[in-house]
C-alpha cells in the first residue's frame, strides 16, 4: 500500500504470495516490513504466537502501519450487535454462550484443503473460524480473562472428496472453551468440525433486560451470513432485527450484503478510511498478536486439564 494515501487519490496495494505451499507467502511480510512498507497480512497473522509476535514487533521497531485481515469484526451484523449491547438493549451482560460448526475439519476434504489437516501447518479450525469468531465476540464484549479448554481430534482419518482416499487428521475437530469475561459473564464456545444436521451456528448473548441470537449457516462469522435476533422485557420470543442500512457503507456496489466477501468489503473501506483520516480502527499487527495470545492461552489450557 502507498505511504502517500490519501482522500484524492487511489491506494496503491502490491499482492504477495498466494500459495502457502510455494515457499513465498511464508516470508514476505517480513522483507516488506524491512523495507518500509505497510502490510495487510490475512488471519491467521502467523503460524502461532511466536511468529505473530516477530512481526508486530518489526512492524514496531519500522514504524509503519499495519493490518490484519480480522474482517468479522467489521461485518454490519457484528458491529450492529456490538452497538446493541453498549446502549443496553440487553441491559447487563451476564453470559454468553455459541456452538457451530467448522464445515471443514469434518468427514471429508476438498483436494485442495489437506494442508488444513495438520495442525503444525497453523491453518486450523482453532485458527480460523474460531479465531475469526472470537475476536468478534471480544469487540462486542470484551476480552477473556479466565477460561479452560477441551481440544480433541476425534476423526483420526478423513477422507478426499476427490479421490476417496483416506488421509491423517492431526488439526483438531473438537474445541470447547469456557471462561468468564472481563465484564464478568460467562462465555461457553463450542466449535465441531464439518456440518450438522441440526445447528450450524448459534450465538446466544443473555443479559438482565433481553437477549440476541445471532444465527448463520457456518462458524465463519468472517463471511458475515448471519441474521439478528433480538427479545426485551415481555417479548415472548425473540424477532428478527435487520441491520439499519447505516451499517453497510457500500451501497453503491448494488449487493445484497450476505457476500461472504462483504465484510473484507467493509474491512477494506476501514482500511482506506484510516489511511486517509489517520484513525486507528482496523485492527493491526499488535491487536492480531494479542489475539493469537489467547489462541495459545487456550491451547496451553487445553494441554494442562
Amino acid at each position: 500500500m502507498s505511504s502517500q494515501a490519501s482522500s484524492a487519490a487511489p491506494t496503491g496495494v502490491g499482492i504477495i504470495g498466494l500459495s502457502a505451499s510455494g515457499g513465498w507467502a511464508a516470508q514476505a511480510h517480513l522483507p516488506a516490513l524491512e523495507a518500509g512498507k505497510m502490510v495487510l497480512c490475512e488471519w491467521p497473522l502467523g503460524n502461532g504466537l511466536a511468529e505473530s509476535e516477530e512481526l508486530a514487533a518489526v512492524a514496531e521497531a519500522q514504524g509503519v502501519r499495519t493490518f490484519v485481515g480480522l474482517q468479522a469484526r467489521a461485518a454490519p451484523p457484528v458491529r450492529y450487535v456490538r452497538d446493541l449491547i453498549a446502549d443496553g438493549y440487553v441491559g447487563e451482560v451476564l453470559s454468553t454462550s455459541i456452538i457451530a460448526s467448522g464445515i471443514g475439519w469434518g468427514a471429508e476434504f476438498p483436494p485442495d484443503g489437506e494442508y488444513l489437516l495438520d495442525r503444525d501447518n497453523g491453518a486450523t479450525m482453532l485458527t480460523i473460524p474460531f479465531g475469526h469468531t472470537i475476536d468478534a465476540v471480544t469487540m462486542a464484549l470484551g476480552e477473556v480473562t479466565e477460561l479452560t479448554a477441551t481440544l480433541a481430534t476425534n476423526r483420526r482419518q478423513v477422507r478426499n472428496q476427490a479421490t476417496g482416499q483416506r488421509a491423517p487428521m492431526t488439526a483438531p475437530d473438537q474445541i470447547a472453551v469456557s471462561g468468564v469475561l472481563e465484564s464478568g459473564a460467562v462465555a461457553s464456545v463450542h466449535f465441531r468440525g464439518g456440518l450438522s444436521r441440526a445447528t450450524n451456528f448459534h450465538w446466544e448473548i443473555n443479559g438482565a433486560d433481553g437477549d440476541l441470537l445471532l444465527t448463520g449457516g457456518s462458524g465463519h462469522l468472517q463471511f458475515g451470513q448471519v441474521t439478528v435476533y433480538g427479545a426485551q422485557r415481555e417479548d415472548t420470543a425473540p424477532k428478527e432485527l435487520p441491520v439499519p442500512a447505516s451499517y453497510s457503507s457500500l451501497a453503491q456496489l448494488g449487493t445484497s450484503g450476505t457476500e461472504t466477501w462483504h465484510p473484507v468489503a467493509h474491512a477494506y473501506e476501514q482500511i482506506r478510511t484510516d489511511l486517509t483520516v489517520g484513525t486507528h480502527h482496523a485492527p493491526d499487527f499488535t491487536h492480531g498478536s494479542r489475539r493469537h495470545q489467547l489462541l495459545d492461552r487456550i491451547l496451553r489450557a487445553a494441554r494442562a486439564s
